[in-house]
């Protein structure tokens, strides 16, 4: 297949695919996502060899939250019967983060409901942080607050914070129909504020709210243009009591394309496989190890993930490796970027660096050059052959709901409700 050729291609330079091969990769056929995945793989592994990186979530304030995003079962008006506490002391969080360092995790992501933290709530999560990273030597520690205010990127960055999460979500244009007590604009400005303290910035999406092909491509453009250093992909998990509950509109195929899309449009980037990846991929799962290069370990906020053992046999059994803590996730050029952002240049820019696996150069993963929906609620078979021998598959015009989709209707016995783990006293899955 000639698209996927001049996709790997360009992957390989880091070199931004046109809006038009992005939109063809999510049109391809349900028979070529094999061809999809394989070329897809080749551009992972350039730049990440077959290193997978684990993460863990712990939920720091469940429930109550004052925003009103559709998807999410912390909302404003929520009906769903999920676990609701306040903020757990530091000792409580570390205690919890120790669970999936144990299991292999090397990033722990503090998340926490609500618009945004009060000053107050900066000092405990530095507590946090601190606590973290006294007991589990070299882990790295994202926060997921929400919106940010002045000067509070740069406390947490002093706290020790390495990363901070805030997901863009969906296209700016639709924006406004998932969420309405906060801009699309006042995410990106978060993630920016996050990148010029010096953290790493983390930066997602998520698929399945009723989105085009084009809203998909619209949101991954957008983030590689912001260029954060990690993407996660979420897909909805719908839950009885949001407005989102009978969203059932993915395919394991269609999520295969759309993080093969990700990985096309952001090569060089932690493309993270994240929540809803265990009721929407299914048996499929490891073929999106291929794609993706990092996934979140055990339980995710409100709802419960694939147990932390079977994360662990299905990345051996396809033949990837756990990435440890004395190993550098980033490619070396993004790395150098981190570094200097965070000795005082903010920049992101083309240095011009091999990847993991080879030597490539070109621009960097934002289109410029160079910059709260959780990290991980919206959230891998055998070895893929390499190549891609199929035809050229013309691009259809997209539809809301893909074919072969599920029909519309909730579907509750495929999601579970967290009732263990932090703030219960049941262990946590890791």
């Amino acid at each position: 297949m000639e698209l996927l050729k001049t996709l790997v291609d360009k992957g390989l330079r880091r070199e931004l695919p046109t809006r038009e091969e992005a939109l063809a990769v999510l049109a391809t056929a349900d028979d070529d996502v094999l061809d999809v995945v394989a070329a897809a793989g080749k551009v992972r592994r350039a730049w990440f060899g077959r290193r997978v990186k684990l993460n863990y979530l712990v939920n720091l304030k469940s429930g109550l939250c004052p925003e009103d995003c559709s998807y999410c079962s912390q909302r404003l008006g929520s009906r769903a019967d999920i676990l609701k506490y306040t903020w757990l002391k530091p000792e409580e969080a570390a205690a919890a983060a120790g669970a999936g360092v144990s299991g292999g995790a090397k990033r722990v992501c503090l998340v926490a409901s609500g618009r945004g933290p009060t000053d107050r709530d900066v000092e405990r999560v530095s507590r946090t942080i601190e606590a973290i990273k006294e007991q589990n030597e070299g882990v790295e520690v994202c926060a997921c607050l929400g919106l940010l205010s002045d000067g509070q990127a740069a406390r947490l960055r002093e706290a020790g914070a390495d990363a901070y999460n805030h997901n863009l979500n969906t296209s700016e244009a639709t924006y406004g129909d998932i969420t309405t007590t906060h801009t699309y604009a006042d995410r990106v400005t978060t993630v920016q504020q996050a990148q010029a303290a010096g953290m790493s910035a983390c930066s997602g999406l998520i698929a399945g709210m009723g989105e085009t092909d084009e809203d998909l491509v619209d949101v991954v453009f957008s983030l590689r243009e912001l260029d954060p250093d990690s993407v996660p992909v979420n897909f909805l998990i719908p839950i009885e009591g949001t407005p989102l509950a009978e969203e059932w509109q993915l395919t394991p195929q269609r999520c295969l394309r759309i993080l093969a899309m990700v990985r096309f449009v952001c090569p060089d980037v932690e493309v993270r496989l994240a929540g809803g990846r265990e009721i929407h991929l299914r048996s499929l799962q490891p073929l999106a190890l291929h794609l993706a290069n990092s996934i979140f370990l055990g339980d995710y906020l409100t709802t419960e993930g694939q147990a932390g053992k079977d994360d662990l046999a299905m990345i051996a059994d396809a033949g990837f490796e756990v990435e440890g803590t004395d190993t550098t996730t980033l490619p070396t050029h993004r790395a150098d970027a981190l570094a200097a952002a965070q000795a005082g240049c903010g920049s992101h820019g083309g240095a011009e660096h091999g990847g993991a696996e080879g030597e490539t150069t070109g621009a960097g993963c934002g289109s410029a050059g160079g910059g709260c929906a959780p990290c991980g609620e919206a959230a891998p078979a055998a070895g893929v052959a390499e190549g891609a021998g199929a035809e050229p598959v013309p691009a259809a015009a997209p539809a809301a709901v893909p074919a072969g989709a599920p029909a519309a209707g909730a579907r509750t016995d495929l999601v579970a409700v967290r009732r263990r783990g932090v703030g219960t006293d049941l262990p946590p899955n890791a």
